[in-house]
């Protein structure tokens, strides 16, 4: 837009109570911008400049920057440029990329500025009102050329967003139309920041005398002898004319990394430059009086830079435009800077006062001031080491965390199916020294992609049978933890351990053996918030609400129940080349042993198990199951296998003669138990006729015998749970019992209640009897219980 402002309007109410309210200030002017006023309508303008009567665009096209000349406008009419005077094309244009998943980069745009010789006869008015300055013919020969400095011409200098400084003729754009050349001869890159270029001014850093500094007008030119270009990181190009070794004037270029990323820059009086970032506003110094010389170095030559810059702070932050004035009448200089909210302030500074600069110091103080520095080093880089490993344990703790919370999910979501991880239970025996033992085997298997690091832990839990049932009993279970290391996907773990005789020398069946996972919390989230070799007072200091409340996560993996079934051996099933010795029983009493050996050959044994094998009859227990019931539950593995068969090896599955039974096809089997005694299993085929009235019903029945009575009731209450195990699977496929007759069952039942009753009562009478009388009663507790134990009904 061109605008006039010989008359510019103005917007004030006529009304007296307004020129009372404003004590007879002068009213602000108001300047309308018409839509007429517009001159150059190109959207892809992105910077202009104005020399003498030279209006200088930059343009940006599809591919590359293009610089134009116009002649300048005359405010009138038609205010629109007279016609173009000159164009040439810059450096191709590359759009910035943008990072996925971060904000876009912001937009620059590029810099235009005019730089005359001091020979130039371009008013020094439209030099600085524009942006422009004068260079000294020393420095402008250097940088620009014989050409221009010939011509005398006027050259542009622009700094684009990619970091190129760049310059152009202007006398020798303008000629290029009469006699058009290479286009590419017209541009020359100065220079290339490598970060988008922010400002471009020039500004003099020879000192001045003090009595030419007391003549120095505000509109007088001033030759500047130091270009400076600021990039927006905060790098800073100074450009001097300088006398090289050889005597010869060379131009000095020097790179400053200055506080970043800078907003706005300005060149003031005393070789001073101002420059702007978020967080403060700070001048630098190039003049040779900020870095003084001492005795004993080299003077530089006329235009020397100083090696280092060390920025002072101004104490004023998000200045986004900035201006200075050279002089002031106090002998200031005075700043105008406009800040990101909007607010216009004015600055005055002193230029008498001291500028931060490097301190010449002693040997001696050179000396303490670097082993300061060192032990400073030393102690951030033990502190930077201890923070490193804290870092890294936290690191490893939340990377523990996370997999734990994984494996916590995987477990907790698998339902039914199968599990990720999962620990299977066997039984098997072994002989440790003169003893048979049972050994318990859990394999634990990592089937998930997760893997079992540090803090995890195998928990196997062995609850006896006394611990489960007697509720007053004052033993307690026992606890195996076996540390979990590096159990990746698709490893496996073993651990063996016993399962008995105990101490005692009996075995109490049955035995559950429970696996669990447990995830220590406090071993791992602990040790990394209290690192415990760390000498940081900050790292010890550990706030105990920190730290968890519980002392870790609990995953139950299986339960496994080895009950009397999984415990028969059967020596006799061996052939006889590799029949084993038998089956020790339980520790012996040293005093029994030798007894034993003394006794005369061909005597019996008088030991308890042998008298009561030979002069007791056995106990006998039995339970009834309906065939078809068997049928349906046997069918999948034992096609083709007679039912009484077929119920012998479903019995025996988990036991390790289960082959050897399924080879021989049996259906009666005798092994021993784990004390010794003989344990009978027999399976056959009978018939129910009281129960249906439409005919008998086909039943197996499974009937245990042995002389003792505790093998006996161990066995027995191995197979009624896996007979309720079948019965519950069944019964949830849906199927159906016959019609029974229901006032035959309500007597069995009635009798059992009875049975159940007496029971009851010759407990309470053993309690109280003495020891003649109690026999009496314990022979009869004994047949009751056997009538329990053959009951007349079967299982449908």
């Amino acid at each position: 837009y061109c605008l006039s402002l010989d008359h510019p309007g103005r917007s004030r109410s006529t009304s007296q109570d307004d020129r009372d309210s404003e004590d007879g200030d002068q009213p602000s002017p108001v300047i309308p911008v018409d839509p007429d006023a517009c001159i150059l309508p190109d959207a892809a303008l992105c910077a202009f400049t104005l020399l003498d009567s030279v209006l200088v665009t930059l343009v940006q096209g599809p591919a590359r920057w293009k610089m134009q000349l116009f002649e300048q406008p005359c405010p009138g009419e038609d205010p629109r440029p007279g016609g173009q005077i000159g164009e040439v094309e810059l450096s191709s244009y590359t759009p910035p990329a943008g990072v996925p998943g971060k904000p876009a980069a912001p937009h620059f745009l590029p810099v235009l500025c005019c730089v005359s010789p001091s020979g130039s006869r371009v008013p020094h008015d439209l030099l600085g009102g524009s942006g422009g300055f004068t260079l000294e013919d020393a420095l402008f020969g250097l940088l620009f050329g014989a050409d221009a400095t010939l011509l005398q011409s006027p050259v542009v200098l622009c700094g684009l967003p990619d970091g190129q400084l760049c310059c152009v003729i202007l006398k020798a754009l303008v000629t290029s139309r009469s006699a058009p050349g290479d286009p590419n001869a017209l541009v020359k890159i100065l220079h290339h920041l490598e970060e988008p270029v922010i400002f471009i001014g020039a500004l003099k850093t020879e000192p001045q005398a003090a009595e030419a500094a007391e003549n120095f007008l505000p509109d007088e030119d001033v030759h500047c002898d130091c270009l400076v270009a600021f990039g927006h990181h905060g790098r800073m190009l100074a450009i001097k004319a300088s006398w090289d070794e050889s005597g010869k004037l060379v131009p000095e270029l020097r790179e400053y990394c200055l506080p970043g990323p800078v907003l706005c820059a300005a060149c003031g009086g005393g070789g001073r430059v101002y420059h702007s970032t978020p967080s403060d506003l700070c001048v630098v110094d190039l003049s040779r009086g900020s870095t003084p010389l001492g005795p004993e170095q080299p003077e530089e030559g006329p235009g020397g830079l100083p090696p280092m810059l060390c920025p002072a702070s101004l104490n004023i932050c998000s200045v986004v435009s900035l201006s200075a004035s050279p002089r002031t009448h106090e002998g200031g200089t005075k700043l105008l800077a406009l800040s990101a909210k909007g607010r216009l302030m004015t600055c005055s500074l002193d230029l008498d006062s001291e500028m931060p600069g490097p301190a010449r110091m002693t040997t001696e103080s050179a000396g303490q001031k670097i082993k300061e520095l060192l032990s400073g080093i030393g102690n951030i880089s033990e502190r930077v080491s201890f923070l490193k490993k804290a870092v890294d344990q936290r690191n490893k703790a939340l990377t523990s965390l996370n997999e734990a919370m994984n494996v916590s999910c995987a477990l907790l979501s698998s339902g039914t199916g199968p599990r990720p991880i999962s620990c299977t239970t066997s039984t098997t025996w072994s002989r440790l020294q003169t003893q048979d033992v049972l050994m318990a085997t859990c394999v634990l298997e990592n089937s998930s992609s997760f893997s079992l690091d540090q803090g995890w832990t195998l928990c196997i839990q062995v609850l006896t049978s006394s611990c489960a049932l007697d509720l007053d009993s004052a033993c307690s279970a026992i606890t195996y933890t076996i540390p979990v290391d590096q159990l990746g996907p698709g490893a496996r773990r073993e651990v063996t351990l016993p399962l008995g005789p105990g101490e005692n020398g009996g075995l109490d069946l049955p035995v559950t053996v429970s696996c669990t996972l447990f995830y220590s919390l406090r071993e791992v989230v602990g040790g990394a918030l209290a690192p415990s070799d760390s000498e940081d007072p900050f790292l010890d200091e550990c706030p105990s609400d920190v730290l968890p409340e519980q002392e870790g996560v609990c995953l139950p993996l299986s339960r496994h129940t080895v009950d009397m079934l999984q415990c028969l051996r059967f020596p006799g099933l061996a052939p006889p080349h590799t029949r084993a010795p038998s089956p020790l029983g339980p520790t012996r009493d040293p005093v029994a042993t030798f007894l034993e050996t003394c006794r005369e050959p061909g005597s019996q044994p008088a030991g308890p198990a042998s008298l009561r094998a030979e002069y007791l009859p056995p106990s006998v227990a039995s339970i009834k199951v309906s065939a078809e019931l068997l049928r349906a539950a046997l069918k999948d593995g034992h096609s083709g296998v007679p039912l009484c068969c077929a119920t012998l090896q479903w019995l025996l599955a988990e036991n390790a003669a289960v082959d050897v039974v399924r080879a021989r096809a049996l259906s009666s089997i005798q092994g021993v138990a784990p004390d010794g005694a003989n344990v009978h299993l027999i399976v056959r085929e009978v018939a129910m006729t009281d129960l249906c009235p439409a005919g008998p019903i086909q039943a197996v029945e499974i009937q245990v015998e042995s002389s003792s009575l505790a093998d006996i009731c161990r066995a027995h209450h191995a197979v009624v749970g896996r007979m309720q195990t079948m019965v519950t699977e069944q019964a949830a496929q849906g199927s159906s019992a016959p019609d029974l007759r229901v006032q035959y069952l309500r007597q069995i039942h009635a009798n059992h209640e009875t049975l159940l009753r007496e029971v009851q009562t010759l407990r309470d009478r053993l309690c109280t009897e003495d020891e003649a009388s109690s026999c009496a009663t314990a022979q009869r507790l004994l047949q009751v219980y056997r009538q329990l134990r053959h009951p007349s009904l079967i299982l449908l």
